[in-house]
């Protein structure tokens, strides 16, 4: 079809057909201005048609990439910064890399347990204590006769021992000075019921009441047999029962399963899940709730006449960061820790596959590859308040091969008369002290904050991908800066990923609120963006106990909708025109106003047909003469939709 071309004066071509016109055609913007949206204060309401986005609290947690509305203000998709006190985003928590231990190489730290106000940590097979006033490992205690795979501090026959199991063997101490070895098979150990308990790599869970040093071995006694394919287990630890009394449970790489004592056997839970390798391990009770490790996920199962399964994980909206190069997924969670305050996952992506890995090579046990990603895989120790999730911890300075092996093994301990989370990863081990309350770090003068932290906000389109946005400002209001104490601020646009392709909008050294206009403060235009997303940086000086503080984020922007043009024009039919009579030309009028189809408009001598428009008609009022005179006149508006 022929693109209608007007080349008349007082001329308009609709649906085809030309027709002659009184006077000039009105053109109107026809498109309606997007209503202003506020995200989060919703007191911010100066601005009259602009849209407002502000940020003054993060205790949603990570884990949302783009963000669907306002009720994920509160979320960032990537951040090691503390989140946890609205109106106060500061650095985190500092973290102690305790000193290496030379002389065995980079090992895997396998277990660390507490025993007389000491913490212990078996690296390789080498256990060692640690001295926390010269923050030094010391000489091997104890070389043990396999890898280890659990360890416990608990009283049995009336003394208190830590006991590290080793699959085909255990050993244990009462002093961290003797240590005795005993060839018994045991993966797991709990205390219940007065007695310490093992299961081996069959599944058959065994007890003793006395593991005096110095005689004849310990007597274990038989109890009940798991019955699922050897190396099922994953995990032996009480909780309660539908009743309410502490009882033993295994988790298993197929789900959960409970000890029923008075018959000696196990009864599988409802928590049945397909096949994993990891699923289970490091399950734990934290206040009322069982919580079991699943690959990434994490599920809270309560027990009762109808037990209750649902997922809390980091990983159940967006997942977890993994971008560029970045990649803190795929991943396992090796353990869950209770707290006072957190339920503490150690978050391990440094393996290649579920394959067993050989803690002295850095190799899979069936094969010669290595199972460590080169330049991927940073491990991170995460918490969950039963809000949101929040990055203790993340590996995020890598440097060779080396530093991408597996965080094995946690612990929360008030050894040394200190509350701390202690774990272990790359052959060394760290902590980080803990608070025992809920406590905002900025009115505590002693808390003390690490060297540096980001935060990664979500991608935001408004919600509207239909229309255009312009950035026009950024606010951010900072305390505690100075020269030392700083805060980046960049964005990227359009979904762009690439770590490299930030923009700068500027440092930060000074409190109070800093207006950054886009593209610039000489140019303020805007910055078109169909999405738009920030990343703020904080960093420290040399004392500890200061950070930079964002008390707020506002974001300003401008909808608006692509351009709609309405046309005003009056038929002139009293007289044939182009070989149409007047009644085939009110024919066709009619036909054109009552067309479901959009029909095409235009009163210009366009080449390109650049300015002819696909239009409804809104309005017809006519004046028609009468009898068999087909002549009048119809005023017509018609605008694109």
């Amino acid at each position: 079809m022929t693109t209608p071309r007007v080349v008349e004066e007082n001329e308009v071509s609709l649906n085809g057909v030309f027709y002659p016109i009184k006077g000039p055609v009105q053109s109107t913007l026809a498109s309606i201005y997007p209503s202003k949206v506020v995200i989060g204060d919703t007191t911010r309401d100066s601005q009259l048609r602009a849209s407002v986005l502000s940020w003054s609290d993060w205790r949603g947690g990570i884990g949302v990439e783009r963000m669907a509305g306002a009720t994920q203000a509160d979320r960032a998709w990537w951040s090691t910064l503390h989140l946890r006190n609205q109106g106060h985003l500061v650095l985190p928590r500092y973290t102690k890399d305790t000193k290496a231990i030379s002389g065995i190489g980079i090992v895997d730290v396998t277990v660390i347990g507490e025993l007389s106000n000491a913490i212990y940590a078996a690296f390789g097979l080498s256990v060692r204590s640690y001295d926390n006033v010269a923050d030094d490992w010391g000489s091997e205690l104890d070389a043990l006769p396999a890898a280890a795979s659990d360890i416990i501090t608990a009283r049995v026959g009336g003394t208190v021992f830590l006991v590290i199991a080793c699959g085909t063997h255990y050993v244990r101490t009462v002093d961290g000075a003797t240590w005795e070895e005993e060839n018994d098979d045991i993966e797991y150990l709990s205390y219940w019921d007065d007695r310490l308990w093992g299961i081996d790599s069959t599944g058959q869970l065994k007890w003793a009441n006395n593991l005096a040093l110095g005689g004849s071995a310990p007597t274990w006694t038989d109890d009940a047999q798991l019955q699922l394919p050897n190396d099922y287990v994953t995990d032996l630890f009480v909780s309660r029962d539908a009743g309410g009394e502490p009882i033993l449970y295994v988790s298993t790489k197929v789900g959960l399963f409970a000890h029923d004592a008075a018959n000696s056997r196990f009864v599988e839970t409802e928590l049945t899940l397909p096949f994993h390798p990891n699923t289970g391990q490091g399950t734990t009770k934290w206040r009322d709730n069982l919580y079991i490790p699943a690959a990434e996920g994490v599920l809270s199962y309560t027990a009762g006449a109808t037990a209750v399964v649902t997922t809390i994980g980091p990983d159940q909206d967006d997942g977890v960061f993994n971008e560029d190069g970045i990649a803190f997924s795929p991943a396992v969670i090796r353990q869950l820790i209770p707290s006072h305050n957190d339920l503490i996952a150690l978050w391990d992506a440094t393996k290649l596959s579920d394959e067993p890995l050989d803690m002295y090579t850095g190799t899979d046990e069936n094969s010669e590859s290595s199972v460590f990603q080169t330049g991927l895989g940073r491990s991170a120790v995460m918490a969950w308040n039963r809000i949101g999730w929040q990055v203790l911890w993340a590996n995020t300075a890598v440097t060779d091969n080396a530093d991408l092996r597996s965080i094995t093994y946690g612990l929360v301990s008030n050894a040394y008369s200190t509350y701390r989370l202690w774990w272990g990863q790359s052959g060394r081990v760290y902590y980080q002290d803990l608070p025992q309350s809920f406590v905002n770090p900025k009115q505590v003068t002693t808390f003390q904050f690490d060297g540096t932290g980001e935060l990664i906000t979500p991608w935001f389109n408004a919600d509207q991908v239909e229309v255009s946005k312009l950035a026009l400002e950024l606010k951010v209001e900072v305390a505690d800066a100075s020269a030392t104490e700083t805060v980046v601020v960049e964005y990227a646009t359009n979904y762009d990923t690439d770590k490299d392709n930030y923009t700068t909008l500027g440092t930060i050294n000074s409190n109070g609120t800093t207006t950054y206009q886009f593209p610039s403060a000489s140019a303020p235009a805007g910055t078109e963006f169909r999405s738009i997303r920030f990343r703020i940086t904080l960093a420290r000086g040399t004392t500890r106990t200061v950070s930079p503080d964002v008390v707020n984020m506002t974001f300003i922007y401008r909808k608006k909708l692509p351009a709609k043009w309405g046309h005003t024009f009056t038929t002139d039919i009293f007289r044939p025109y182009k070989g149409k009579s007047e009644k085939e030309l009110r024919s066709a009028l009619i036909s054109a106003i009552e067309s479901d189809p959009l029909v095409e408009f235009t009163f210009r001598d366009d080449d390109g047909g650049t300015r002819n428009f696909y239009v409804d008609a809104l309005q017809a009022t006519g004046i028609e003469l009468t009898g068999h005179n087909e002549g009048g006149e119809t005023r017509v508006t018609v605008v694109e939709p």
